[in-house]
Formats: C-alpha cells, sequence, structure tokens
C-alpha cells in the first residue's frame, strides 16, 4: 500500500442554498483551506475533517492499492483523464471542499502497534 497526496483544490459556498437552508452567519468551510496538502492511506490524516475523510475515504483506498496506478483509469475513463487521480468532494451540502487525490511511490508502514 502506498500514501495518497490529498490536495484541497477549492472551497466552495452556495449562497443561494444557504440563506434558504444555512444558519446565519454560515460560510465557506472553516476547516480546509485550498492549497492544503494531506498524505493518507488506511487511516484520516490529522487535521483532516471527519465529515469530508468519510466522503473520500474509498477512493483513498482504492488509490492506496493500486487503482490507476498501472495506467489504468478511474471507472473505465470516463471520469478522470489522469491515471491514479481522483477528484471529488466533501459532502456537505452548502459549503462542499473540493480535493485532488493522487496516488504516490511513498511507501505506507503502520505507525502503531495493532492490538492482538
Amino acid at each position: 500500500m502506498n500514501k495518497v497526496k490529498i490536495t484541497v483544490l477549492k472551497t466552495t459556498f452556495d449562497e443561494e442554498l444557504a440563506a434558504e437552508y444555512g444558519a446565519d452567519g454560515l460560510g465557506p468551510c472553516p476547516m480546509l483551506k485550498a492549497g492544503q496538502e494531506f498524505l493518507a492511506d488506511y487511516a484520516k490524516p490529522e487535521g483532516f475533517c471527519d465529515e469530508a475523510w468519510k466522503a473520500v475515504y474509498q477512493y483513498v483506498f482504492a488509490l492506496a492499492h493500486g487503482v490507476g496506478a498501472d495506467g489504468g483509469l478511474f471507472y473505465y475513463g470516463d471520469w478522470i483523464k489522469r491515471p491514479g487521480v481522483a477528484v471529488c468532494s466533501c459532502n456537505d451540502g452548502l459549503r462542499p471542499v473540493i480535493f485532488k487525490l493522487e496516488a504516490t511511490d511513498t511507501v505506507s508502514t503502520l505507525d502503531y502497534e495493532p492490538v492482538r
């Protein structure tokens, strides 16, 4: 398994939907900023939003295990044109954050002692 680089491409905010459904004072995601980078594999990286992790972890897991690394593309080549890359977002409907996930050659290692 290899590490996957997660880059925050941009944060968004749907003003129309927020005006109708959002709490007063709601704005773009306060946790993540464009340009931030994280390395991940089997576990959520430190400082990464829990809800965003729930939305992207299956893509991280696939990339960490080599999906796309052999030159193949996600979903039969009809989604992303670059091998080893996925672009996805968190599940916040009012202020989604867009991420680029990239397979790397950095081998992942356990950083804890498994309980047996």
